[in-house]
């Protein structure tokens, strides 16, 4: 993009803006009033600015500063330094973790790992001024700055009036946006799902022609801003976009199966995404695995109906299970989740394959209710049933099934926990052992030295 012209900010002093003190997280406090009493600069930035100025409540509390990585770990002792491509420091409390982050300036093309005409940043390292640092950010809504030496608030980029007329723009030229970070072409898009917002032209024609560069985007990334997405309450309209402008083509072709559902008889299954911002929006949480499945279950559907179909009987477990598998391969390999997610997303679907018949025998009934999976299971089935209006006396019958044995799904999680926990134990004492028994070596070995 190259070095951006310095100009002045547009300074909005404290009696012209909402944003109070008694808005802002105390432990964001703390670290701000550290950072600053310590002679540093110190601003509360992007996300939370935002939406104090729109009278929001924000999730989290970002800080940037002037301060070093290695400076903010000498100040907190409660901070540890994280990230390879972009380090900065958590500030652990126990109440949650405020992120601070070194005021970024634009890297020089030798800092990456690309060639010349490769804009994709490898390394975001390259320390700046509070200038830079805005123009560095994605769109001018999140690069606002509330600084509390005299609690104003610091627009460089023009993201007041963006807000005022509900509009995400990228900041500078789009396309090169874009290609720096291919995963600010899905936050755009949850940004203007979730806010409501619509998006500047030169944005969304960017993000329409620079959409295969999400392929280049670490994995780890997009699965966490996926679930992001999802957890936002608004997942329906933020999806909308990246349907719309050909995002997901490339990213998630697995929700194409929403839309063809319908036509195949098999129920309206584009309202599992209304159904999970609905409860999510009235305060229901779900697990990342229970929501990633949600997007995998038409396809799921959709398949198990051809086959059994084709083979005129019911697929057994086994079929399941291998139909299960076939259809989160791509998923799961698209966005290199953990193995052990990756587990529990595919028996996830599986256990609600269990669910969609309902054993006459109580006894299999308890075995189905008694799978590790179930509870995450049973959760999918109802997003299932919500969405479509079938299938209610079958969820009545597996809660009711639910009710009468919470005791043995606590147990059983509380079994996996202790069982983690133990085996952390064990490996801390086995660690210790190693070294006392490699000290006590090295003290006879020295002993023998010394006595010859």
């Amino acid at each position: 993009m190259g070095e951006v012209e310095f100009i002045e900010p547009r300074v909005v002093p404290r009696p012209q803006h909402p944003i109070s003190r008694s808005l802002i997280d105390r432990n964001a406090l703390k670290v701000l009033y550290r950072l600053h009493e310590a002679g540093f600069r110190a601003l509360l930035v992007g996300g939370s600015v935002r939406d104090l100025m729109l009278g929001r409540q924000p999730k989290d509390f970002d800080v940037a500063t002037d301060a070093r990585p290695n400076e903010i770990r000498r100040l907190f002792r409660n901070a540890r330094i994280i990230g390879r491509r972009f380090r900065l420091a958590h500030v652990l409390f126990k109440e949650g973790v405020i992120e601070v982050s070194t005021f970024r300036r634009e890297p020089e093309p030798s800092e990456q790992a690309g060639g010349p005409d490769d804009l994709l940043i490898t390394s975001d390292n390259a320390f700046g001024t509070p200038h830079q640092d805005a123009f560095r950010r994605d769109f001018t809504v999140n690069a606002l700055f509330y600084d509390i030496a005299d609690y104003s608030v610091l627009d460089y980029t023009g993201g007041l009036d963006d807000l005022e007329a509900r509009l995400i723009r990228a900041i500078g030229d789009p396309d090169v946006r874009f290609r720096e970070d291919p995963v600010r072409m899905m936050r755009a898009c949850e940004l203007a799902g979730r806010l409501g917002f619509g998006m500047e032209r030169g944005t969304q024609e960017a993000l329409h022609r620079q959409r295969g560069e999400i392929t280049r985007a670490a994995s780890a990334r997009l699965a966490e801003e996926l679930v992001q997405l999802l957890q936002c309450g608004r997942a329906g309209e933020a999806l909308q976009w990246a349907l719309d402008l050909g995002l997901l083509e490339v990213q998630l072709p697995e929700v194409y199966a929403m839309l063809t559902a319908g036509r195949r008889g098999l129920g309206d299954l584009g309202r599992i995404l209304p159904v999970v911002d609905r409860m999510v929006a009235s305060g229901r949480g779900f697990k990342d695995t229970v929501l990633l499945a949600a997007l995998l279950l038409p396809s799921f559907l959709l398949q198990r109906y051809d086959r059994e179909t084709a083979a005129r009987r019911l697929l057994s477990r086994d079929e399941l299970a291998a139909l299960v598998a076939a259809v989160s391969e791509g998923f799961l390999e698209r966005f290199a989740l953990p193995k052990a997610k990756g587990h529990e997303l595919r028996e996830t679907l599986l256990s609600f394959a269990d669910l969609c018949v309902v054993p006459r025998r109580e006894s299999a009934r308890r075995r189905a209710a008694a799978h590790p999976f179930f509870r995450q299971g049973l959760e999918l089935f109802e997003l299932l049933v919500e969405a479509t209006g079938e299938g209610r006396e079958e969820l009545a019958l597996w809660q009711a099934e639910a009710a009468r044995q919470p005791r043995l799904q606590l147990v059983t999680t509380a079994a996996v926990d202790a069982a983690a926990e133990g085996e952390k134990a064990a490996s801390r004492r086995r660690r210790s052992k190693r070294r006392r028994r490699r000290g006590t070596r090295a003290a006879a070995v020295g002993g023998e030295g010394q006595g010859s």
